[in-house]
């Protein structure tokens, strides 16, 4: 009795058309996902302007209390001069926050990780600060600090701060331990480990750190541009928005508020490219891969 050849079982060239058309039903997702990745935002956006313009319109909602969607984008229009100087003092503050948050956040947090006795002696209050709303403390940071740019600073930084320590530390402490002990054996220093070693471990978790402390910084500044609420020169898009309520402007208003919303969008966007750069090559969350 002879042994049956394995290859009878299956019909020769067989497996070829499955695998072609398993490859186009894969591709053919893979496009309509792309497709629909940015079709179904600006359907949805563009249905709720249409909602918003027809609830203006149908029940003849009076433009200061409810203005429609084009006399916003008009206002803006008209009003770009004065809102476009806000906007810089507004995004000038917030990204001078993050640059400091960004430095004093990433050398604390190499400082916690070289020695656990500074981290127990500071930790708990950067948790403090965190956890205390910047409301409540911008008012004695305006009347400390002379220079309301710098209180303006000050509160935006407290606000950005905490995300990019707390994960750039975690990061650290988050290095391969085998990797560790590797290099322990090969007899590499404490700074030889850090650079080497520990930085590029952290390296995506300070990128997510920096992609929340973004819009913080953002958050941060126009809060405390509520609390510090004088006009004049270096006025920022949150006084803006007090002034015209003030007085009724609800159509600046809501331009002023578009244009912050807009700037969230393009940091989020700005922090998103430069971690997707970063670690598009080698790390894992940035890899394009098969579901």
């Amino acid at each position: 009795m002879s042994v049956a050849d394995p290859q009878i079982d299956t019909p020769q060239g067989s497996a070829g058309p499955m695998f072609d058309a398993e490859e186009a039903r894969h591709a053919r997702s893979q496009r309509i996902e792309g497709i629909a990745k940015w079709a179904l935002p600006l359907i949805v956006m563009s249905l709720t302007i249409w909602g918003w313009h027809r609830l203006v319109v149908v029940n003849e909602i009076p433009h200061y209390i409810l203005p429609r969607p084009g006399l916003v984008v008009q206002t803006l229009i008209e009003d770009w001069s004065t809102l476009y100087a806000s906007l810089l003092i507004t995004l000038q503050i917030s990204m001078m926050a993050l640059l400091v948050a960004v430095v004093g956040g990433v050398g604390l947090a190499i400082l916690f990780a070289q020695s656990k006795f500074a981290e127990m002696s500071f930790y708990p209050y950067a948790v403090i600060l965190q956890v205390t709303p910047i409301i409540s403390i911008a008012p004695l940071i305006f009347i400390y600090v002379e220079s309301k740019f710098v209180a303006l600073l000050i509160c935006a930084w407290v606000v950005a701060f905490f995300p990019i320590l707390a994960n750039t530390t975690l990061g650290l402490r988050s290095a391969d331990h085998n990797l560790r002990d590797l290099m322990t054996i090969y007899r590499a220093n404490r700074w030889q480990k850090l650079i080497h070693l520990q930085i590029p471990s952290a390296l995506p978790y300070f990128l997510g750190g920096l992609r929340i402390a973004g819009g913080l910084a953002l958050i941060g500044a126009v809060v405390a541009e509520y609390v510090a609420g004088t006009g004049g020169m270096g006025s920022g898009l949150a006084f803006r928005i007090l002034e015209a309520s003030y007085r009724l402007n609800i159509p600046r208003m809501f331009a002023a508020l578009l244009l912050i919303a807009l700037t969230g969008i393009v940091i989020f966007a700005a922090t998103s490219l430069i971690s997707h750069l970063a670690l598009r090559k080698w790390h894992e969350s940035a890899l394009k891969t098969e579901r």
